[in-house]
């Protein structure tokens, strides 16, 4: 009977811890979390606006007018470029092979010409020395042979230059100063001079600037000009000064969402361009920056 009432005690003390582990292992330890630290306007009277990072120049797909395979690749992402600098090679093979032509065309031409020039100068005399010897017909004649042994060596000459020419477009080079944003090419890979829908080479220019999107209904209360400050999103400590650059006249529909609770998807804005000196915290391309413009109410002066 001892024993039956032992088993009992057992088996309770067992349910017990089994329902206390149960429940502290399915506890979770309180989250630790942080609140996002609210920006404070800078101005008395302000307009809020949701600014983009771009890059000055905007975003400059590289294509080329040449088609064939890539032999080689001088740039790779976020690499700085200068004006002229290459970008990459397509093979030029058949085009080499075209000027070591053209350029024995030119010696052929060349050797021509001296023939030419030498019977020509045979005639020049005979006909100083004695005209009745040389016809005025076949001095013509051959004056006309010179003339076009001549043109065939310019024709020849024009030809080399054209195919030096078309050697140089084999060979991309940047027209810009700016950053490589973006090298998906691949050396061996075949490019198409036709349009494609997400170019494999994106550059642009060093300068950002920021795209400021001004809600319609507070357009009237911002003057030309205004100062206007930039902060970096959850972090009011990380503050840009804007420079006024110009204003957009158009008031389109809004692109640049904040995901406020506030925000209607068919606002109309107006977009107002402003540039900056990158300060000494980074920011980058594509970066959504919340904006405070100095504005006035209708109870101030102008």
């Amino acid at each position: 009977m001892k024993s039956f009432y032992k088993v009992i005690l057992i088996s309770l003390v067992g349910l017990i811890i089994g329902i206390f582990s149960i429940y502290f292992s399915n506890r979770s330890d309180p989250l630790q979390t942080q609140p996002i630290l609210k920006t404070e306007p800078p101005y008395e009277s302000y307009a809020y606006g949701a600014g983009v990072i771009e890059l000055e120049s905007t975003n400059i797909p590289i294509g080329t007018a040449i088609q064939g395979i890539v032999t080689k690749l001088y740039i790779k992402v976020g690499q700085k470029i200068k004006v002229g600098d290459a970008l990459f090679t397509i093979d030029d093979r058949d085009v080499r092979a075209k000027i070591t032509v053209a350029e024995v065309k030119v010696k052929v031409a060349d050797a021509a010409l001296k023939k030419v020039m030498h019977q020509f100068q045979i005639y020049k005399e005979l006909k100083e020395a004695a005209p009745q010897v040389v016809s005025k017909k076949q001095y013509l004649s051959q004056l006309d042979e010179l003339n076009l042994a001549t043109a065939n060596l310019e024709l020849a000459k024009t030809e080399v230059m054209a195919f030096k020419k078309e050697l140089e477009m084999h060979t991309i080079s940047s027209l810009i100063d700016g950053q490589v944003l973006r090298c998906k090419m691949q050396i061996g890979e075949y490019i198409d001079n036709g349009q494609v829908a997400s170019p494999l080479i994106l550059l642009g220019s060093n300068a950002m600037r920021l795209p400021v999107e001004i809600n319609e209904n507070d357009v009237w209360r911002i003057k030309p000009k205004a100062k206007a400050v930039a902060f970096v999103r959850g972090h009011p400590e990380l503050k840009i000064p804007l420079n006024y650059n110009y204003t957009e006249p158009y008031i389109s529909s809004k692109t640049a969402f904040t995901d406020l609770s506030t925000e209607r998807t068919d606002m109309r804005v107006l977009q107002m361009i402003y540039t900056f000196e990158k300060p000494d915290f980074p920011v980058y391309v594509g970066q959504q920056l919340d904006v405070f413009i100095e504005a006035h109410d209708n109870t101030q002066e102008n």
